[in-house]
């Protein structure tokens, strides 16, 4: 299976954020982690190739996956043949936002 190209739009700190790079933790996944906080131009890109400004975005070989959790991008990446099921455990949530 050959590894899909992947880059994440995510914020430094964030429960959402966190979760997709647990999810790709988990998966032992290449990816590349665009800082939108503190890179407004990665910000601008995400907007523009999402077409709205919520975050995380998750871009598979050209496929736009919009304001998603990690559990969101799994269960696509499993849908679309990227990935095949694992037993692994997720480094923390990969579900929810920041735990107050």
């Amino acid at each position: 299976m050959a590894k899909p190209e992947i880059i994440a739009y995510l914020k430094p700190v964030c429960g959402w954020s966190n979760g997709v790079r647990a999810f790709f933790q988990k998966y032992d996944l290449e990816y590349e982690d665009k800082d939108i906080i503190n890179n407004p131009s990665n910000y601008q890109e995400m907007v523009m190739k999402s077409g709205q400004p919520l975050s995380p975005c998750v871009m598979v070989d050209g496929k736009m996956l919009a304001d998603v959790s990690g559990e969101e991008v799994e269960t696509w990446m499993l849908a679309n043949g990227y990935l095949q099921p694992s037993l692994a455990n997720a480094a923390g949530p990969i579900d929810r936002g920041c735990q107050h």
